[in-house]
């Protein structure tokens, strides 16, 4: 690594050093004398009639220009609202000074003859990038033009963040591109379709509403098409193969219009390239708000039932996959716009994982656990969405959304689990197919110029079905559970049903007190009802059906939670300040009847909050937020009756379960100057969280019995992190800390145990982003991981360098490589794992030809598993996970 980044730096250096330049600065001002920030300043060179150079004015109206010497330009000077200005420069060998003073005019940057498109330009709360000013050609896909804007990232989990913040929106042409995820459009729009990306900052999607709440976190893209990609069809047919009957499928099809847009996507392939996995169906949103984010209730529904394994770092040891989705979008007039999609998709995994854990037990004493897990587990997901919006003027808005998600999951796993050299064979068997069906009515009315109304409605119908089966030679809770022993294996099953709904409803009353004033009054209510059945069962070896009866086998179990509340909030700006305090008054009440009676909880809860946003630049902002709220847990927390969890897992409820009440603290720095391109944010959170509900463990040796109690003790916990990214001309450098501490009181054999944990993660890399020449991108990340469990401490560390290589030659090659580097340690210098990952790929298109021919590796040095471990307060676990071996793949692609 370290001659990669000798090699990286002479490069940087010989690019910089390769031309004489000079430095061309001022001010622009506007008639008061006043510094106009975020104008569009750019150099057109005379001779060769192209943009040379651009920048956009800082705060106090500064600019700067890097321009070769001895040349002749035209310098353009332009900002919304003022008359656009030009003059002549020419250069000699040193540095020059020249200001600018504009005219206000009505007039709109757009109306005006602009010869040149700047590659940055600044709208209000919109950031327009010019994507073809920071391509190098390379790119095939939306996120590969992502990265290389400043201020966008893509994380490890494949979405898209701006400025720190996740993207909740993404748009083609101003039309939803499958509303609520933004790796769908990030892993399939082409790159060459890209004409423009607007960043919409302080997102709102109803007009009336914007300014009369915090949208600060609030981000949406807009993805502007080449003139040639619209009204008419484009899109790309890929296919693939390779020894081992690898094969890559993957036929994309899109059409735009003003009136109507549609998106086909389909992709099959068994080489691990999973493009909607269960982690993703499970955070798909689906565009749906979580509702009233200001109300301080939080009240659980559950999901998930199973626990099914998943993938570690989106690898296993074999993948196959098929996935088929459709978007469309349709404004049959100028009142009303229809929208919509739908996905399915169907993964087949094998998993194998070899595992060692160790569990304390009573004094000094341990115990030991070796054992293989394979896992076999296929899992098909669909989604569909409906959403209309009728708009007749600008007073009135309805909306209505529907979501259905529905999933058939299946997983077979077998282990084989070694203690003090007894050997245990285990056959677990898992199944469930659950559905949910999500409905929102919004409507907003203004009255007048001060008074808004605002209504919200959603309505969540959840079923769930999961099933568990386990057959294994041992049963360690022979004491808890009456089965038959005489049999030769013992099959243990267990059905659950839950069944959820949930109303959530507020009216909204905005009364405008002033020019930046509001005052917010709420009514609201939520309203949840669950049912929750289980019950357990033994397969005998005749296979007869013994059924295990009794209060403590069988749950049947309602539970109600009703939310009654009103909120108030004031807003008001002044100066550089926004303040929006707020409280909200809640009556609560929740039930559980079970075992022939009822628990009630009755409550009344004042929840206050804090926000206040002091606006120091258009662009730079620091933001402090305290709240108070309320949380609940779902029902499968109260069911008393015990419950199967795995092979060596009992869970049993409590029904005398109160609310948990949580502090937060942050505080949010943010700083965008693209004078400089420089992006810096930060943020701090403190949270605190009273009456936390905590699993009370009972180790049986290997296995364990558990439920949960209200802690008496309070659990805290800090995080902070950071991130600094700079453009020096062709270079971007970032650098990013990641810090979280957390004290947490929990339970073993119903006596206190405390641990602290403190978690440090730290990045930094540096990129080329050259137009005619090879680009390369070296970093390094480190990250420390300490457990504190009083009698103990551990220290974990992972050094991982990485480096990316992307470069275009002979007219019609593309050559890219991706190399990963792992080292994972402890401080007793008992783990020691070492392993990489390196990938390539390799295509050639000559120009204006539709077929593209490539050559794709993956795991080209078969590396065969990922290490990692695990630790409880019971026990630490070591494990060894197979990863798919290498592969190479020949595709052909076609660009419609």
């Amino acid at each position: 690594m370290k001659k990669i980044f000798l090699v990286f730096l002479f490069l940087c250096t010989f690019i910089a050093g390769f031309s004489q330049k000079i430095t061309l600065k001022g001010f622009v001002r506007d008639s008061t004398e006043l510094g106009v920030e975020m104008a569009n300043i750019i150099a057109i060179n005379n001779e060769t009639n192209l943009l040379e150079s651009y920048c956009v004015t800082n705060h106090s109206g500064l600019y700067k220009l890097s321009l070769l010497t001895n040349s002749t330009y035209t310098i353009k000077v332009s900002f919304i609202g003022f008359q656009p200005k030009e003059f002549p420069f020419t250069t000699t060998t040193i540095d020059a000074e020249w200001d600018v003073n504009l005219s206000e005019e009505n007039s709109l940057l757009s109306e005006v003859d602009v010869t040149y498109t700047m590659p940055v330009s600044v709208r209000g709360d919109t950031i327009v990038y010019d994507t073809d000013s920071f391509t190098t050609g390379t790119e095939k896909k939306l996120k590969d033009v992502l990265v290389t804007l400043p201020g966008i990232e893509m994380n490890d989990d494949g979405q898209i963040e701006v400025e720190g913040k996740k993207v909740q929106k993404v748009m083609v042409e101003g039309k939803d591109f499958f509303d609520g995820d933004s790796k769908i459009a990030s892993d399939n729009i082409p790159a060459d379709a890209i004409d423009k990306i607007e960043v919409l900052r302080n997102f709102n999607e109803v007009g009336q509403m914007k300014g009369l709440t915090n949208d600060d976190d609030n981000v949406a893209l807009n993805i502007r098409l080449k003139s040639g990609k619209k009204k008419f069809w484009f899109g790309e047919l890929t296919a693939g193969a390779g020894p081992d009957e690898k094969y890559l499928a993957h036929p994309k099809l899109f059409y735009y219009s003003p009136e109507f847009s549609l998106n086909v996507i389909t992709d099959a392939n068994n080489i691990g390239e999973v493009p909607f996995t269960r982690r993703d169906y499970m955070n798909f949103t689906g565009g749906f708000k979580g509702f009233n984010p200001g109300g301080g209730s939080s009240i659980e529904v559950g999901s998930d039932g199973l626990g099914l394994s998943t993938a570690q770092n989106n690898k296993a040891k074999d993948v196959d996959t098929k996935f088929g989705a459709i978007n469309f979008s349709y404004s049959p007039n100028k009142a009303l716009d229809l929208s919509g999609f739908g996905i399915y998709s169907y993964t087949g995994t094998k998993m194998e994982t070899q595992s060692k854990t160790t569990y304390k037990l009573d004094g000094n004493s341990s115990l030991v656990e070796e054992a293989i897990n394979k896992t076999d587990q296929t899992v098909n997901l669909g989604l569909l969405k409906f959403s209309s919006v009728y708009k007749p003027n600008s007073n009135f808005q309805f909306d209505y959304d529907v979501l259905v998600k529905k999933s058939n999951d299946e997983e077979q796993g077998e282990v084989v689990s070694v203690v003090s050299d007894a050997t245990d064979d285990i056959t677990q068997f898992k199944q469930q197919k659950p559905i949910s069906v999500n409905q929102n009515t919004n409507i907003y009315y203004t009255l007048n110029e001060r008074n808004i109304f605002s209504f919200e409605a959603q309505h969540l119908y959840q079923d769930e079905d999961p099933f568990y089966n386990a057959v294994r030679d041992e049963f360690a809770f022979v004491s808890l559970f009456p089965i038959d022993e005489s049999v030769d294996f013992y099959n243990l099953n267990q059905q659950k049903n839950i069944v959820s709904n949930k109303i959530d409803a507020k009216l909204d009353y905005y009364y405008i007190t002033g020019d930046k004033s509001n005052i917010e009054f709420t009514l609201g209510t939520t309203q949840s009802h669950q049912n929750f059945d289980s019950e357990i069962f033994q397969i005998l070896d005749n296979s007869s059906k013994l059924e295990m009866t009794g209060e403590e086998f069988t749950n049947d179990v309602k539970f109600n939670i009703s939310d009654l509340f009103f909120a108030f909030h004031y807003k008001l700006q002044t100066g550089i300040f926004t303040f929006n305090p707020g409280f909200s008054l809640h009556q609560y009440e929740a039930k559980n009847t079970q075992l022939g009676s009822t628990v009630k909880d009755e409550l009344t809860s004042l929840l206050p909050e804090f926000y206040v946003n002091m606006q120091l630049k258009k662009s730079e902002n620091l933001r402090f937020n305290y709240q108070i709220t309320r949380s609940f847990t779902d029902v499968s927390s109260f069911a008393e009756s015990f419950v199967l969890n795995n092979y060596n897992s009992v869970y049993s409820g409590n029904r005398n379960l109160e609310s948990a009440l949580n502090h937060r603290l942050s505080l949010n720095f943010f700083s965008f100057n693209m004078f400089n391109f420089t992006n810096m944010f930060a943020n701090l959170t403190y949270t605190k969280r009273i009456d936390a509900l905590k699993n009370d463990v009972m180790p049986i040796g290997i296995n364990q019995v558990r439920t949960t109690i209200n802690s008496n003790f309070n659990d805290e916990s800090v995080s902070a992190s950071g991130r600094y990214q700079r453009t020096f001309k062709k270079v971007k450098g970032s650098v990013k800390a990641d810090f979280s501490w957390a004290k947490t009181n929990n339970l073993v054999n119903s006596q206190p145990s405390v641990s602290e944990s403190l978690n440090q993660n730290y990045s930094g890399s540096l990129a080329t982003n050259f137009k005619n020449a090879p680009n390369l991108e070296v970093g390094y990340n480190y990250s420390i991981s300490e457990y504190d469990r009083g009698s103990t401490t551990t220290t974990y560390y992972t050094k991982r360098p990485f480096a990316k290589f992307d470069a275009a030659f002979l007219k019609s090659f593309i050559f890219t490589i991706d190399y990963d580097w792992y080292s994972y340690t402890d401080k007793n210098k008992t783990i020691e794992n070492k392993y990489s990952f390196l990938d390539a790929n390799l295509t050639y298109q000559q120009k204006d030809s539709k077929w593209e021919f490539g050559i794709k590796g993956n795991n080209l040095l078969n590396t065969e598993s990922l290490d990692q471990s695990s630790e409880t307060d019971y026990s630490f676990s070591s494990s060894t996970y197979f990863v798919q071996p290498r592969y190479v793949l020949f595709t052909v692609k076609y660009d419609i």
